[in-house]
């Protein structure tokens, strides 16, 4: 009976808190599939961080207490900043929403590893120790993964050459406030309620922020695609400033890659307005998918990508919208 009640205190908790961050996803930005594949990567990296802490705490030669405040933190953040740190680079994540909820499922699986562990090492630990574990610790590891995201989204994102010294202050951040916790500067309890209190309200502030900038996205984004689509259906397009750019492009291209630019800017224009739909038939409670009619466009776009070839595209990427918001929006589709 203890032992389901400990393991009840331990793992529900963080469960809970990452389905209410699910919930409040009002677009459903991120699949199941990938939040539970997420947890499952996250309780791989809380399964290697045990030998490292191990090798590295015998290497220090340092007490066990100030290892928990100094380094341990440095090594168990990292981990879980490789997990980050891939899905922003793949385009997976393209809203704040989305960063918190990716990383507090890393936090979340390297929690329920972790608690599953001292579970079944520890089963005679107090009540108030499960209490701790599940309501704090546990919280924790999410909430300082969410952080080492959200920062690392909203500083990457802006650079469109995204690179790595941007992703250093989330980490940083993520180490501090698992250091901090780790200090119990106040009796765990306490420590516990202040976590608990904290983490809400900022995440809170963080999905009102995002919900806008989705929106905001939406709508300025929304307006340019149908201007441009509308532009190359009416048969002026040759005539507007994208259409003289495109064909000044045919002293460095033969005719056909030509085409394929013009095809190619078309279907990514047109798919971008039906991520763009999608995405607001979701906020209003459709529950739409990706037809076979995007998948089909989809492979489209991939062989046109392969037939302009890397100097096609960047020769295209002046006239197309390619922000990291706009390369997760094909993702979205393909997901």
């Amino acid at each position: 009976m203890n032992f389901a009640l400990h393991a009840v205190l331990g793992l529900i908790p963080v469960c809970c808190f990452l389905a209410a961050l699910i919930y409040l996803d009002s677009y459903k930005l991120v699949p199941l599939r990938w939040i539970l594949g997420t947890i499952v990567l996250g309780c791989g990296m809380a399964v290697l961080s045990y030998p490292v802490n191990v090798v590295v705490l015998e290497w220090l030669n340092l007490d066990f207490v100030s290892y928990t405040r100094y380094v341990s933190p440095v090594i168990e953040e990292f981990l879980k900043a490789i997990i980050i740190f891939v899905l922003v680079r793949a385009n997976r994540i393209g809203f704040l929403v989305d960063a918190a909820i990716f990383g507090f499922a890393v936090g979340a699986g390297f929690a329920i590893f972790e608690n599953i562990f001292y579970l079944q090492a520890l089963p005679d630990t107090q009540l108030g120790t499960w209490i701790v574990r599940g309501f704090g610790t546990a919280i924790m590891h999410g909430g300082a993964a969410a952080i080492l995201a959200i920062t690392s989204e909203a500083l990457a994102g802006k650079d469109p050459t995204r690179r790595y010294i941007m992703y250093l202050p989330g980490f940083v951040i993520a180490v501090i406030v698992h250091s901090i916790f780790n200090h119990f500067f106040f009796t765990p309890i306490i420590n516990t309620l202040l976590f608990l209190i904290s983490l809400p309200l900022l995440l809170t502030a963080i999905f009102r922020q995002s919900e806008k900038s989705v929106s905001d996205w939406l709508g300025a984004g929304l307006d340019a695609d149908i201007d441009l689509l509308q532009l190359i259906n009416s048969g002026e397009f040759s005539n507007s400033k994208a259409g003289v750019y495109l064909t000044s492009l045919k002293e460095k291209f033969s005719g056909p890659i030509v085409v394929d630019l013009l095809c190619y800017l078309r279907l990514h224009t047109e798919l971008s307005i039906r991520a763009k739909g999608l995405l607001m038939l979701r906020e209003s409670g459709f529950a739409d998918k990706t037809g076979e009619e995007t998948k089909a466009k989809l492979e489209e776009l991939r062989f046109l990508e392969s037939s302009i070839g890397t100097t096609g595209r960047l020769a295209i990427n002046p006239l197309l919208r390619m922000s990291q918001k706009d390369l997760w929006q094909f993702y979205m589709l393909s997901s």
